[in-house]
């Protein structure tokens, strides 16, 4: 069950993020937004207080582990309780490694990698302490495939990929903390937006022609993860486009 229930979604200003929070606020959780855009998250708790929902929402960069720990401490004392942490915020500049978009590569894995250590390590001792939690990780398909362009974004994903499984291990026998990993094909999101090889404009307008997932698609998965029954660990949901090959 999710009414009554804390959820802090990471990377909520727009896309995958904002769809969770908008459909976890909708099923009875008091959801906790952060991102950096301050601007998108005013709007989505008007949108979610309007409807009658409860919101809290802050300005948060996850590869900063005093704001990620900061964000966890005032949702507890708001709250009392953090039963699901949606780790969302993540980044995808593909490029071909010869071009050494190093740059790129440096955010990428201080978003896709760091940013979910350290939100994770914001709350687990909350959830150790009350062993009951829910830790719900955006993974993608590129952490089971690899593709032309996508190496560094790939290692980073099947890092998240391994990483949920480890806390699987660790936590949910001893600790009754679930962990779920949510493997997205192409979902129309920003996320191609980030993309700066100019070699990859035919990867983004194909991209753009197929009938892709859409953000709610995912938030849908989470809600069934987070609202399944406390002995139903659901660890992994791998959801592509019906017309997406790879």
């Amino acid at each position: 069950m999710i009414q009554g229930k804390v959820a802090l979604i990471t990377g909520a200003s727009s896309g995958i993020g904002r769809a969770t929070a908008l459909a976890l606020s909708k099923a009875g959780a008091k959801v906790a937004v952060g991102a950096r855009r301050t601007d998108k998250l005013e709007e989505l708790a008007k949108e979610i207080s309007g409807r009658g929902g409860e919101i809290f929402h802050k300005k948060l960069d996850v590869t900063q582990r005093r704001e990620c720990d900061e964000f966890a401490k005032e949702v507890l004392e708001k709250w009392g309780s953090i039963d699901i942490l949606v780790n969302n915020a993540g980044l995808m500049p593909l490029s071909f490694f010869k071009n050494l978009k190093v740059d790129e590569w440096d955010r990428m894995i201080d978003v896709n990698i760091r940013g979910v250590l350290y939100c994770t390590a914001a709350v687990i001792s909350h959830m150790r302490e009350k062993k009951s939690g829910h830790i719900v990780n955006i993974s993608s398909v590129a952490g089971r495939i690899v593709f032309p362009a996508g190496s560094v974004y790939c290692a980073t994903k099947h890092a998240v990929a391994a990483f949920s499984e480890g806390l699987r291990q660790e936590f949910s026998v001893r600790s009754g903390i679930r962990v779920t990993s949510i493997e997205p094909g192409v979902v129309a999101t920003e996320l191609n937006d980030a993309i700066t090889d100019e070699s990859l404009k035919g990867f983004v307008e194909n991209a753009k022609k197929m009938e892709a997932l859409q953000a709610q698609d995912i938030a849908e998965a989470i809600v069934y993860a987070t609202g399944s029954p406390q002995h139903v660990n659901v660890n992994e949901i791998l959801i592509r486009p019906t017309t997406q090959e790879r």
